[in-house]
């Protein structure tokens, strides 16, 4: 298999495991704070991909990855602060709209990341790929009006936007590390946004929690953080920032077939209208070379 196409490989695992956050993180915020379910989501990927790391060095596998120095510290930094926002403004909007809509919203990730790699690290973005962008725009914004009499917006979306666009930011820092060991990038995403997303948790002082359920948030966490962006670094090697991200679109759509099901929830007129519309937008960025 081409390196690139491994690349490609690398981000729609990465898309198929992220895809279970959305679904799984609405039914524990049912028994977990916001805040401590964002914390236990990092700490689950840190501590699983510690793991694997630890399994590595037990049995000598040589990988050939080169460590991460001072002069990546800004960009670390800016990652650990911006992971320790978004999943807490994830939770929030979470907690006010459903699951499946929120699933269809992460798109917006592309969005934001995409301009972001355009605007401030000069990364190259095509006709098809700006058309893809316009079109997952329009479907964001019919997924977060909530009345189309009165055209007010849902506070959930927007709390869900605001993430997406957090994150945005986050990936094109993630992009400036890629090169470096993808392993030692996601264990220090873990940690730092984990415990920085705890101090949160104890300031809201909400910690009490059933065992079984902070052990199955930390199993999510090692899925749908932990590996999935460990594959996700991986293909922004050699795709991008945008590029992979836009392969990254088909999360969501998992994730809103996850959450339909789980939830038995009927999809509104709106929501198959965007979803319509952001498949065609998906299709574009699958398209584009």
């Amino acid at each position: 298999m081409k390196k690139h196409q491994k690349a490609i490989l690398y981000a729609l695992l990465a898309a198929l495991l992220y895809a279970i956050s959305s679904p799984f993180s609405k039914m524990l915020l049912n028994k977990i704070h916001p805040a401590l379910l964002a914390s236990l989501l990092y700490l689950g990927a840190g501590i699983g991909l510690s793991g694997v790391a630890f399994i590595q060095r037990s049995y000598l596998i040589s990988t050939q990855e080169k460590q991460l120095s001072k002069k990546e510290f800004p960009y670390i930094l800016g990652m650990i602060l911006l992971d320790i926002l978004a999943p807490i403004l994830m939770m929030i909007g979470l907690n006010l709209t459903t699951a499946a809509n929120a699933s269809l919203l992460n798109n917006f990730e592309i969005v934001a990341t995409s301009i972001i790699a355009l605007v401030f690290f000069k990364e190259k973005i095509s006709p098809k790929l700006w058309l893809a962008i316009f079109l997952v725009t329009i479907s964001s914004i019919i997924l977060s009006i909530e009345d189309a009499h009165s055209f007010s917006f849902s506070l959930g979306s927007f709390f869900v936007v605001m993430a997406c666009t957090c994150w945005g930011l986050e990936n094109n820092f993630t992009r400036r590390l890629s090169s470096k060991n993808p392993l030692q990038i996601v264990i220090i995403k873990g940690f730092g946004a984990g415990f920085g997303s705890l101090l949160i948790a104890i300031m809201v002082g909400d910690l009490f929690v059933d065992h079984q359920y902070i052990l199955i948030a930390l199993l999510v966490g090692f899925l749908a953080y932990g590996l999935s962006i460990f594959f996700y670094v991986t293909a922004q090697r050699d795709l991008g920032a945008s590029r992979t991200s836009a392969y990254y679109a088909f999360s969501p759509f998992l994730g809103t077939a996850l959450s339909l099901l789980i939830f038995k929830q009927i999809p509104s007129i709106p929501f198959l209208v965007a979803f319509m519309i952001m498949l065609i937008g998906a299709y574009l960025v699958y398209s584009d070379h």
